[in-house]
């Protein structure tokens, strides 16, 4: 895995080993990226359910003025320290917080944070055919403070796969999707 884009260009990132992260693959990273063009340039990220990093760590290559990044593993995180320390990034731009995601918005909307950027492809639910979905995806969607979080013109790009079929609340309008086999990447703006 490596850094597509920006300054960081072409270098790589650590990965934690084992089933408990599935990073989002550099093709579905690069068709995310592609869509978003010059929009992360200036952009505060927040980055939910990080991983190795790697979506937070591309936007603060291509020109993000702040990423906060959100994953409960300290193995994961530290491999993101590791990771931002190794792309020679601003490490003054970079927020990492070691918590759960749920906690974590409660305790940024209570503070009245916003962001331009919202990224998540957290990990993947089961098939939900013939009812809700409980995944990890359409909690995030159901969160009532993450719409509170996103800028009047901020996107909320959600990952997920494609067998796990999402219910979209009244808060969220969808802008795009991008399909990359499993990979589903949805472009969510607040309803206003």
């Amino acid at each position: 895995m490596r850094i597509i884009g920006g300054v960081a260009a072409g270098l790589l990132l650590k990965v934690p080993k084992g089933y408990d992260l599935r990073p989002t693959p550099d093709l579905v990273r690069q068709a995310v990226f592609n869509s978003l063009g010059a929009r992360v340039v200036g952009a505060r990220v927040l980055d939910l359910f990080s991983g190795s990093g790697a979506l937070g760590l591309e936007c603060l290559s291509r020109g993000a003025s702040l990423v906060t990044s959100v994953d409960r593993s300290n193995r994961h995180t530290e491999m993101i320290r590791q990771n931002l320390e190794a792309t020679h990034l601003p490490a003054e731009k970079f927020e990492l917080r070691t918590q759960d995601v749920f906690p974590a918005i409660a305790q940024l909307a209570h503070a009245e944070h916003q962001f331009d950027l919202i990224l998540a492809d957290p990990p993947y639910g089961e098939k939900n055919i013939g009812r809700r979905s409980t995944s990890l995806a359409q909690r995030l969607l159901d969160a009532p403070e993450l719409p509170s979080l996103l800028a009047h013109d901020g996107l909320f790009v959600l990952g997920h796969t494609k067998r796990d079929t999402l219910s979209l609340s009244p808060n969220w309008e969808e802008k795009n999707i991008l399909k990359h086999g499993d990979s589903w990447m949805r472009f969510l703006a607040k309803r206003t």
